[in-house]
């Protein structure tokens, strides 16, 4: 499985964005419903869909759906996002030359993750962001047990920034996930993560 990766999660592009992610490596772009609505209440605009995924194809960035199937199979997408409250089974037959990737704050969420056949997992949030509450932050430490009894193959979600990049090679993440960490001018090219390893 591909390791190392750095995924992008948003809902709509900017010009802040489509420059900046020229600092980045190894990028893969997930276009998510921040309103967490179901596959047939999609809060997602059309319009700024077609735009990431036609960014998407003409820079060649591996880019996937959040917890639309149809929507996924229909931009030929890389593969489909599954939320941790998504306990959806992904059909065996679509899976081929598909990835499935989700998230999982838990144990409960990790087993329907599995049962989906996720071959990725963002578990979160290692570090504070304004979602959660303190005593909810995993940690390094947290981050690094969970990893030895799931066993499975990690991608670090939650408050990754400039500020907290250098602790991530704490852990045993194969790759990391953000929201505003593009945005952030401390970032400097080239943008590449490296497991066991600050940028």
């Amino acid at each position: 499985m591909n390791s190392n990766r750095q995924f992008l999660i948003i809902n709509k592009l900017n010009n802040d964005i489509k420059e900046n992610i020229k600092k980045f490596i190894n990028i893969n772009i997930i276009i998510h419903n921040f309103d967490g609505q179901t596959e047939n209440q999609l809060k997602i605009s059309k319009s700024n869909t077609n735009e990431i995924v036609n960014f998407c194809k003409k820079n060649r960035f591996p880019f996937y759906i959040s917890d639309n199937i149809r929507l996924a199979l229909q931009t030929k997408a890389n593969g489909i996002f599954l939320n941790a409250k998504n306990t959806r089974i992904i059909p065996k037959i679509i899976r081929q030359n598909f990835e499935i990737i989700g998230s999982a704050h838990n144990q409960i969420e990790y087993y329907f993750k599995k049962k989906q056949g996720c071959t990725l997992l963002m578990l979160s949030p290692l570090f504070f962001n304004i979602k959660y509450s303190k005593n909810k932050i995993l940690g390094p430490i947290k981050f690094n047990l969970i990893s030895n009894s799931w066993n499975n193959n990690l991608c670090a979600l939650g408050g990754v920034s400039s500020k907290t990049l250098n602790k991530i090679k704490l852990t045993r993440a194969s790759s990391i996930a953000f929201i505003s960490l593009i945005l952030e001018p401390q970032i400097k090219k080239p943008a590449y993560f490296n497991s066991r390893r600050a940028f």
